[in-house]
């Protein structure tokens, strides 16, 4: 895991094959960068965990679950595929969607390829012919999957695949379940013949560009989501203020919870600090699993009005 975001394209990695060459017989190999378009809770983000095989990405059934483009890295052998899971397509209401909607728009023009998800158990609306019509003006080549098709019966995942058809955007439509894997493999094959040829722009055991108090950050944020309801799930955003080094194998994580009202913080708390154990107590498995070691995980919920208008924790958050 790196100690920091990557740059927008990073150079070739350290360790990684060799580049190619017409006259040094070294083996060639593709790698670039794929983005992920799609409406808020298409599937994005399991989709990427799923193709990485491993947890990049945070997931929940909550609009605005995914707020930075998060870079999922594939390695075998012969290619390197970097999955760019970005926000929900969206319109600006403040300074977090009006920066998450800037972080789309750039990622998808400095892509190799888009992958344009769809649902096909909500069927087709007009967030897909909004985005479709984004797609339609790039000229970065843009393949379509029709997800969830694991919930439909095969007559609406027909229709889906004809809807999407329609919206007259892509090059290829792919029927896949990013939940089982079902058409997942295909998908992956095509996305890769769409790479170019060159060497590794990551090390070859990296799964994403993430920084470690970032990506801990998620964890505790995506326990939270699972747990919250109505405006909480988009007021809360997540800061891991420290992490110390392990003593008699045990890892300390101090986080902090932001949230915009007072009301919201006693939600978070909940009765008798209920709540607020519950998230902690699940997110700190997860960050043991990630970590692979005994954590002790220390959270505070604090109140700062209007957050996401607030620039200056924006930056500090990463949100760019």
């Amino acid at each position: 895991m790196s100690d920091g975001a990557a740059p927008d394209r990073p150079g070739p990695a350290a360790g990684a094959p060799p580049a190619f060459g017409p006259a040094d017989g070294a083996r060639r190999t593709r790698s670039g960068f794929v983005a992920l378009a799609g409406r808020p809770n298409v599937g994005k983000s399991t989709l990427t965990n799923a193709i990485v095989g491993a947890k990049v990405a945070i997931v929940s059934d909550k609009p605005q679950t995914t707020r930075r483009a998060i870079r999922g890295v594939a390695t075998t052998r012969d290619y390197q595929l970097v999955l760019v899971d970005l926000p929900g397509v969206q319109r600006p209401r403040d300074a977090l969607t009006g920066r998450m909607q800037r972080r789309v728009e750039h990622e998808l023009a400095d892509a190799d390829a888009v992958l344009f998800l769809v649902n096909a158990e909500q069927g087709i609306g007009p967030g897909d012919r909004f985005i479709a019509n984004l797609l339609r003006r790039s000229e970065t080549p843009v393949i379509v999957a029709v997800n969830k098709v694991d919930r439909c019966s095969r007559p609406r995942v027909a229709e889906a695949l004809a809807a999407a058809a329609a919206l007259d955007v892509g090059e290829e439509i792919f029927p896949v379940s990013a939940r089982t894997g079902r058409g997942v493999p295909t998908l992956v094959e095509h996305l890769v013949a769409r790479l170019p040829e060159g060497p590794f722009f990551f090390p070859v055991d990296e799964r994403t560009d993430l920084s470690e108090p970032t990506l801990l950050a998620e964890l505790v944020r995506e326990q939270v989501l699972r747990r919250t309801r109505q405006e909480v799930p988009h007021a809360v955003e997540v800061e891991v203020e420290e992490i110390e080094e392990p003593r008699d194998g045990l890892v300390v994580v101090r986080a902090v919870i932001w949230v915009e009202t007072a009301s919201q913080k006693g939600i978070l708390i909940g009765a008798r600090g209920r709540m607020i154990r519950s998230i902690g107590t699940a997110a700190r498995r997860e960050i043991e699993r990630e970590l692979g070691a005994r954590v002790h995980l220390e959270l505070q919920v604090r109140v700062r009005r209007s957050w996401r208008s607030d620039d200056r924790l924006l930056d500090r958050l990463g949100i760019e």
